[in-house]
């Protein structure tokens, strides 16, 4: 039974499959079912061709999930406030949550008003469009919807090809399955490019109208809309009844859709486009050489495109905080501008700043070299024809002026001609406007310099100027410029005396000094300044504050060179060869070097490094610069918690002896009360400063500030030569520091000199600098009696008394005395009154 059973099981299975097959064969017969198999079989060839000619190598839509976009840096200055961005395009992402539903209904009555509705293609939208360029030989039109929009963007290239079309539906079925609608339109509207370099919606929004997204009003919401078909038409003026009719066209449709009412669309329609044209003003881009230098160290430490890693400059979405203090940028650009044209003043014109081609595109040649001023309503224009009596000029935003041939009459330097007469077609000039369409001729100073200003608490570099203007040259000559010092290298000398044994008051020789250098060199012989001969002995002080070379040199050849150099490196200012002209400043350093050591000098020889960033941040707020960089815990809070303040322990490797830091301030605070920097004296504050001239004179300096603000600079040019005779650090150098300090410093709450721990001071006798017992420092700076700086144990043992003082002025007491029951007043009591001193 189970073999009968077995068998009759295969023969109906054999039975069955003859009668399958002997139905295909029947139908097989009829054409209409040949048609409908070949029909099956070709698209089934169909479809495996377009998967091995499209489908196959297209990019995963898995990484939209994760994408993240291209977005510039921002740069933050002390306070927080955005300041500078690094961008080759506007980007800014958002939300889809941010952005008004208005605006997205904008979008989709101009772009895809069937986007919730559709599954990526728009069907009859293709239909359409196939129709349309089978009639037209011209460019293929589409009917891309806004998925289809985020496929090209995104994952594909913008060529235009029947092929491009195919992958972009393929993708854009992809990307329904893998992304909710909100998140399409997220990708979307953050990264479809607008026009003026401008990508996304927000970025738009600044671009033409200086808004945010939130504050647009339903006019301009429907010309954002109308930007992706052709942003580059619709966004330049001489396009704008275009542009009105399509921005009218896509109100209607929002209202045909019942998104806004008659009544707004008509009120809309009548508004004019209100394109600004000052693009945004949200981050005011200032700064000039000191975000060229923050960017330079940017891309040091990140790189700067995507393909440089994840954090970069141009692309890694970088929020960068710095100790930009914008006041005082603006106040030491413009205090060494004016240095450099008070020196320049009366020597005639420089000549053009640079040429180009006079020809039918020379606003692109002007637009494209990137020249500009940023200075008293000053303007770069090219000269583009000249007659006997006028000049005419062109701007790099297309629009032209006349020069009078009058206001071109100062004489050019280099021939013996007037400016006008030397000027050509092609050349670059600096004007300034007179009168509406009129402009008279100005001169960029052919001399140059640096300035820093740095805190000496943590080295914060709160501003820097490298020179005029940075879009005439971006060489940033506060950090680039290896220069030498002259006599502001002067302090670290004494300061190595300091150390070994000599005091402020030691007396040291103003005479001839010279050296044996052998039989073929014989001697050499050192000078003060302007050749001047010694004058007998003098305190070190007197010898600093009168910067004596004389008196320098034989400090160096008594200390030797070897300890004074290795102080010159520890201190940061550079490697120097141990000659002794290297102590009258022959070796070369930076304006940023020699104010970082100044402040170290102020900060009680604590190490100090030059900061302009504190911080940078990572797209998401992770700061990942610098890596041992700690949040203070609580310091932002509301309310006072009951608990101790934080206090910060000083931080810094000790480079130097505070005691020998302070002495050497104490003295430099008698250059400006006294010496060659007196001319500061005015300002009524406590100050230290040096001043340098080198020879030449080739460089004139100032290096300087407060307790709580150190700032220096140097002027010269660039290919270094004579300044002239009368070029000295305290007649030119130091009036640059003094605008600074009138227009930054000035409102400031004056602060003393806190001396470190152990100090003496001591009353002497200013010229002798013996003690003085019984008389008192009188508010004259040059008084007889002054307090002194010494170290434990140093100070002078040897005594004057009152009536062996030389006479200068009667000595008036500095403050008012503090009457004792003997009615004496004692050393104590001074040194309480002027607080902090111990």
């Amino acid at each position: 039974m189970v073999a009968d059973t077995s068998s009759h099981f295969r023969y109906r299975l054999r039975r069955d499959s003859n009668a399958a097959m002997a139905w295909l064969r029947d139908m097989w017969t009829r054409r209409w079912f040949r048609w409908l198999g070949w029909l099956a079989l070709a698209g089934l060839l169909a479809i495996i061709l377009i998967w091995v000619i499209f489908a196959r190598n297209l990019p995963s839509v898995d990484q939209l999930r994760d994408y993240e976009p291209p977005l510039p840096t921002m740069v933050r200055d002390g306070e927080g406030k955005p300041v500078h961005s690094y961008a080759r395009e506007r980007r800014v992402q958002l939300d889809y949550s941010e952005y008004p539903q208005l605006l997205v209904r904008a979008f989709l009555a101009a772009e895809d008003r069937t986007f919730f509705e559709h599954g990526g293609i728009d069907y009859p939208g293709i239909a359409t469009a196939i129709l349309t360029n089978l009639k037209n030989d011209g460019r293929p039109v589409g009917a891309s919807t806004i998925t289809q929009q985020v496929a090209k963007n995104l994952l594909l290239t913008g060529e235009v090809s029947y092929t491009r079309k195919i992958r972009e539906a393929i993708l854009a079925k992809r990307i329904e399955a893998a992304l909710t609608k909100e998140q399409i339109l997220e990708l979307y509207l953050n990264e479809i490019p607008l026009g003026r370099r401008s990508f996304g919606v927000q970025a738009a929004s600044r671009a033409y109208f200086d808004k945010d997204v939130d504050q647009l009003a339903l006019h301009e919401m429907a010309f954002l809309a109308i930007l992706p078909k052709a942003p580059e038409t619709y966004g330049r003026a001489r396009n704008a009844e275009k542009a009105l009719a399509r921005r009218n066209f896509v109100l209607g449709e929002m209202a045909r859709n019942g998104w806004i009412t008659t009544a707004q669309r008509d009120a809309a329609q009548a508004m004019p486009l209100g394109l600004t044209e000052t693009g945004n003003r949200a981050v005011a881009q200032v700064g000039g050489y000191y975000m060229e230098e923050v960017r330079r160290q940017l891309i040091d430490q990140f790189g700067e495109t995507a393909e440089d890693g994840p954090h970069s400059v141009y692309a890694g979405g970088l929020w960068v905080r710095t100790a930009y203090d914008d006041k005082m940028q603006q106040a030491t650009a413009k205090a060494l501008r004016a240095g450099l044209i008070r020196y320049d003043a009366g020597k005639g014109w420089s000549g053009p700043i640079a040429t180009i081609e006079a020809d039918d595109q020379w606003q692109s040649r002007l637009a494209s070299s990137f020249i500009g001023i940023s200075y008293d309503n000053w303007r770069v224009g090219a000269v583009l024809s000249k007659t006997g009596s006028e000049a005419r000029i062109g701007f790099s935003d297309g629009t032209t002026g006349r020069l009078p041939a009058s206001a071109a009459q100062m004489g050019y330097r280099k021939r013996g001609t007037s400016a006008f007469v030397a000027m050509k077609p092609g050349d670059l000039i600096a004007v300034k406007a007179t009168s509406p369409g009129v402009y008279a001729l100005r001169n960029i100073p052919e001399v140059s310099g640096g300035m820093v200003v740095e805190s000496p608490h943590s080295g914060r570099v709160y501003a820097m100027q490298g020179g005029f203007d940075v879009r005439l040259s971006s060489f940033n000559r506060a950090t680039q410029a290896e220069r030498q010092p002259g006599s502001t290298i002067k302090p670290f000398v004494y300061a190595t005396a300091l150390d070994n044994g000599m005091t402020p008051a030691t007396m040291i020789v103003d005479g001839p000094f010279c050296v044996y250098q052998g039989a073929n060199l014989g001697n050499k012989c050192f000078r003060n300044y302007g050749g001047a001969g010694g004058s007998g002995q003098h305190t070190m002080r007197w010898g600093l504050e009168q910067s004596r070379n004389l008196m320098t040199v034989r400090t160096a050849s008594q200390v030797g060179m070897e300890p004074i150099v290795e102080t010159i490196k520890t201190m940061g200012i550079g490697t120097h060869e141990p000659y002794l002209s290297t102590a009258l400043g022959a070796g070369t350093t930076t304006v940023e070097k020699l104010v970082n050591a100044y402040a170290m000098l102020a900060n009680h020889g604590r190490a100090l490094k030059p900061r302009l960033i504190d911080y940078v941040q990572d797209r998401r707020g992770k700061v990942i610069f610098p890596r041992n960089w700690r949040p203070c815990e609580g310091c932002n809070q509301k309310d006072w918690d009951g608990r101790p303040m934080p206090r910060f322990a000083p931080s810094g490797k000790q480079l130097m002896d505070p005691m020998t830091a302070y002495q050497v301030v104490h003295m430099l605070e008698g250059v400006v009360q006294r010496g060659t920097a007196q001319r500061l004296r005015d300002l009524g504050v406590p100050l230290f400063g040096k001043t340098g001239t080198t020879t030449g004179p080739k460089d004139v300096w100032f290096m300087g500030g407060t307790p709580d603000v150190v700032a220096g600079l140097y002027l010269g040019f660039d290919q270094p030569r004579n300044m002239g005779g009368y070029a000295q650090g305290g007649s030119l150098a130091a009036p640059v520091f003094k605008q600074f300090f009138l227009d930054a410093l000035a409102d400031r709450q004056p602060v003393p000199f806190v001396a470190p721990k152990g100090i003496r001071m001591v009353r002497i006798d200013r010229q002798s600098g013996r003690r003085v017992y019984g008389s008192w420092p009188g508010s004259d700076p040059k008084a007889a009696i002054i307090w002194e700086a010494f170290k434990p144990e140093s100070e002078p043992r040897r005594t004057i008394r009152e009536e062996e003082i030389k006479p200068s002025k009667p000595a008036q007491r500095q403050d008012a005395p503090v009457e004792q029951s003997g009615g004496r007043r004692s050393d104590s009591d001074f040194l309480d009154d002027r607080g902090g001193i111990i």
